[in-house]
C-alpha cells in the first residue's frame, strides 16, 4: 500500500480546539493506522516531505507528529533512513488514538469491517454495512412485540429449552413448510444467536481443524474469517449470476473431497445473485455423488421472493443445513436465527449449541415468534422490500452518474460496483471523510486486489457519498496518471 498518498486530515476548527492540533491529529491517525496493522512492524512511515504533501500540512507539523509517535513508543528513528513502526505497538497506538475524533478506519479485513460498524458516525450513513438503516426500522412493533413476550410466562427467570423456544421453532416451521417450500418441522429446527452463530455451531459440529470447506468466492467476509480462524482450508468456488462455476466445483470436490460446501442460493453476498434452478439442480448431484453436506446461508431471506429456489427446499433436507435470521429485517441488535437440519444431525447441533452458548434467550424467541404468527413480520417485510426496491432504482441512478457500473444485477440489499479503481486505496481514501465502504478483496479467498465495491442500496442514497466517491477516485486516478508519467 502507497502510504504517501493517504487522504488529507480534516484541519480542525481551531488550532487547539477538542480535536487537537494538527500535529497531534496526525500522530492519532498514524497511531490508529499502526494499531489496525495497516502499518506493520518494520514498515517505513512517508518521508517528511511525502507526508507533508500527502496530508496538506507543513514539514515542521510532520516532525512534531513524528516526535509524538516517538515519545509513545510507536515508531523509532533510524538515522539517515527514516521512521520506522516498532514491534509490539498495537496497545499504545490503540491508547494514542482513543480520545482523538478520527474518521473511521479503512477497513482491511472481516474484523476490521465489523469494528468499523461500531463506529460510523449517526449523521452518516455506512454504505458498506450490511444492515437496514435504523429510520427503517420498526421500534414500536419490536415494543408491542418484547411486552407479549414478558406477560406470556416466567422465561426471563430460568434457561430456555435446549433446542430454542418450541413457539418460535413451531412458528418458524410453519414457515418454511407453507411459504419457502422447505419441508421440516419443529423438532429438526435449532435456534441460535443469530445466522452467524448457527453456521458456527455447524462447522463446529461437523468439522475438525485442517478440514477442507467449499465457499463461494466473492462470498461473505465475516464466514471466510470465521471458517479459517477455526483452522479451516478454504476452497474458493466461483461464483457467477446463476451459481457457482460447476467445473470448478467438481475439480475441487474430486481434488479435496471437502466435508461442506457454505453457500447463498439466494440474494448472494455481495453480488445480489440467486441460483438457479438448473444450477441449483446440478449442485445436488454433485453432493450426492460425493457425500457433501450443504450448508445453505439465507440470511437475507426476509429481503427475497419466497419463490426463489432454495437448495433445503430441493433436497428436503437430506443433505442440506439451512440457515437463517431475524436481526437482518427486525434490528440487528435482536441476535436471533434458527438452523433445520436432517433429524440424524439434531441431536449432536443441539450439543454444540449447549457447549458454546447454554441456551439461548427465550423472551427474544417468544417476541419474534409472535411476530411471525401475527403476520406482523410478513407485513413489516412487505414495506421494507417495497421501500428497498425504490432505494434500488435511486442508487443505480447515482452509480451511473458517477461514471461507475453494476457488475450484477441489481437485486435485494447489496449492489456490486465496478468503480474503474483499486476500491482498497478506494476505502481508504473515503474513511477520512467519515464513509465506510467494503472493498471488493474483502469478499475474496484468498484477498486480491479489486475494482470493485459492495454498497448497501439502502444506505447508499445520499448524494454526498457519490460526491465523496468521485473525489476520492478522481484523485487516486490522478496519482496513477501522475505516477506512469514520471
Amino acid at each position: 500500500m502507497d502510504h504517501r498518498h493517504s487522504p488529507p486530515l480534516a484541519t480542525p476548527a481551531t488550532p487547539s480546539g477538542p480535536e487537537g492540533t494538527l500535529g497531534e491529529r496526525l500522530a492519532a491517525h498514524y497511531a490508529q493506522r499502526i494499531g489496525q496493522r495497516l502499518l506493520q512492524p518494520g514498515a517505513r512511515l512517508p518521508s517528511v516531505r511525502d507526508c507533508a504533501r500527502a496530508h496538506g500540512v507543513s514539514p515542521s507539523t510532520v516532525v512534531a507528529a513524528y516526535d509524538r509517535l516517538q515519545a509513545h513508543g510507536l515508531v523509532e528513528a533510524r538515522r539517515q533512513r527514516g521512521f520506522f513502526v516498532r514491534p509490539s505497538t498495537a496497545a499504545p497506538a490503540a491508547r494514542l488514538h482513543a480520545d482523538a475524533d478520527l474518521a473511521l478506519p479503512a477497513p482491511v479485513d472481516a474484523a476490521a469491517l465489523i469494528r468499523a460498524m461500531f463506529r460510523t458516525r449517526a449523521s452518516l450513513p455506512g454504505p458498506g454495512l450490511g444492515t437496514l438503516p435504523e429510520t427503517w426500522l420498526d421500534p414500536s412493533l419490536l415494543q408491542r412485540a418484547l411486552r407479549r413476550a414478558m406477560t406470556d410466562g416466567d422465561d426471563a427467570l430460568r434457561y430456555g429449552e435446549p433446542a430454542g423456544d418450541p413457539g418460535l421453532r413451531g412458528a418458524l416451521a410453519r414457515r418454511l413448510s407453507g411459504e419457502l417450500g422447505i419441508a421440516c418441522d419443529a423438532s429438526q429446527i435449532v435456534t441460535a444467536v443469530g445466522a452467524t452463530h448457527a453456521l458456527d455451531i455447524v462447522a463446529r459440529t461437523l468439522l475438525k481443524p485442517g478440514d477442507a470447506v467449499l465457499v463461494d468466492d466473492p462470498g461473505w467476509a465475516v464466514e471466510h474469517a470465521r471458517l479459517t480462524g477455526l483452522g479451516m482450508r478454504l476452497l474458493p468456488v466461483p461464483r457467477g449470476p446463476a451459481g457457482p462455476d460447476l467445473q470448478i466445483l467438481r475439480e475441487r470436490i474430486q481434488a479435496h473431497r471437502p466435508r461442506l460446501y457454505v453457500t447463498v442460493s439466494v440474494l448472494h453476498n455481495p453480488t445480489g445473485a440467486t441460483l438457479s434452478l438448473a444450477a441449483a439442480h446440478q449442485v445436488l448431484q454433485l453432493a450426492e455423488a460425493h457425500d457433501l453436506i450443504l450448508v445453505e446461508d439465507d440470511t437475507y431471506a426476509w429481503l427475497a421472493p419466497s419463490h426463489a429456489p432454495r437448495l433445503a427446499a430441493l433436497d428436503g433436507l437430506r443433505r442440506t443445513i439451512y440457515v437463517t435470521g431475524f436481526s437482518k429485517i427486525l434490528a440487528p441488535n435482536w441476535r436471533v436465527g434458527a438452523l433445520a437440519a436432517p433429524r440424524a444431525l439434531v441431536d449432536a447441533i443441539v450439543d454444540t449449541k449447549l457447549l458454546s452458548s447454554l441456551t439461548t434467550p427465550a423472551v427474544l424467541e417468544r417476541a419474534v415468534a409472535w411476530c411471525l404468527e401475527q403476520g406482523l413480520l410478513r407485513r413489516h417485510a412487505e414495506r421494507v422490500t417495497a421501500r428497498l426496491a425504490a432505494a434500488r432504482t435511486r442508487v443505480v441512478r447515482l452509480v451511473q452518474e458517477a461514471g461507475c457500473t453494476m457488475a450484477a444485477e441489481p437485486q435485494g440489499l447489496f449492489g456490486w460496483v465496478d468503480t474503474g479503481v483499486d476500491t482498497e486505496a478506494l476505502a481508504e481514501r473515503m474513511a477520512a471523510d467519515g464513509w465506510l465502504v467494503a472493498p471488493g478483496r474483502l469478499f475474496h479467498v484468498p484477498a486480491r486486489p479489486s475494482r470493485l465495491m459492495r454498497i448497501n442500496f439502502a444506505s447508499a442514497q445520499d448524494a454526498r457519498f457519490w460526491r465523496a466517491f468521485e473525489r476520492a477516485r478522481d484523485a487516486l486516478r490522478e496519482r496513477i496518471s501522475s505516477r506512469d508519467s514520471v
